[in-house]
């Protein structure tokens, strides 16, 4: 993965414009290149503002396609700012553990190298992989929050610094003791 980058515009359509990657996305599928294009300028300043954002997520046997986005941006919650963690994968990209694997890097950054306090991802009631991809790298389900205008409220989960500094110490003592194998 790396930061996403200006001409990263013509993959964010490709991925955020395709109505099965949003089945559980009230705001829908990106209309058109021009709204991706707007949306990708505000993820470029999001960096700049914050230093910490969107991500373009590839294929390590083919970096030159793009097979998603995700990472962890600043988005108001019940107003609150909150380190959003958030990834969208292109359709052949399901079904292979990366989601898992992408949230545990992200998380991985945010707290050892940000120095983050706490995670938040919010997923919809409905989106049962999405949930169990959540749960899989840490976070916890902490409530509802009403993020998405004329919609039922979205499933807030949350992952604090200390709690994953737990979770971390109780793998590398299963590991030590031979639990785990890796």
């Amino acid at each position: 993965m790396r930061p996403v980058r200006a001409d990263d515009a013509s993959d964010l359509f490709r991925i955020y414009g395709d109505p099965a990657t949003n089945t559980f996305n009230p705001a829908g599928p990106y209309p058109d290149l021009v709204f991706a294009k707007t949306r990708l300028a505000q993820w470029l300043d999001g960096w700049q503002l914050h230093g910490i954002g969107e991500m373009a997520i590839y294929d390590r046997q083919q970096p030159q396609e793009v097979i998603g986005f995700g990472g962890i941006s600043v988005r108001p919650l019940d107003n609150q700012l909150n380190y959003n963690l958030g990834y969208r994968f292109a359709t052949t990209a399901w079904g292979k553990g990366l989601a898992t694997e992408f949230c545990q890097r992200m998380l991985d950054y945010a707290f050892d190298e940000r120095q983050l306090q706490k995670v938040t991802a919010v997923v919809r009631s409905n989106h049962l992989a999405s949930q169990r991809v959540l749960l899989k790298a840490g976070l916890a389900l902490r409530g509802q929050v009403a993020d998405v205008a004329n919609a039922m409220p979205s499933l807030f989960y949350a992952l604090k610094l200390e709690e994953w500094q737990r979770k971390r110490q109780e793998m590398l003592r299963h590991h030590n003791s031979g639990l785990i194998g890796f």
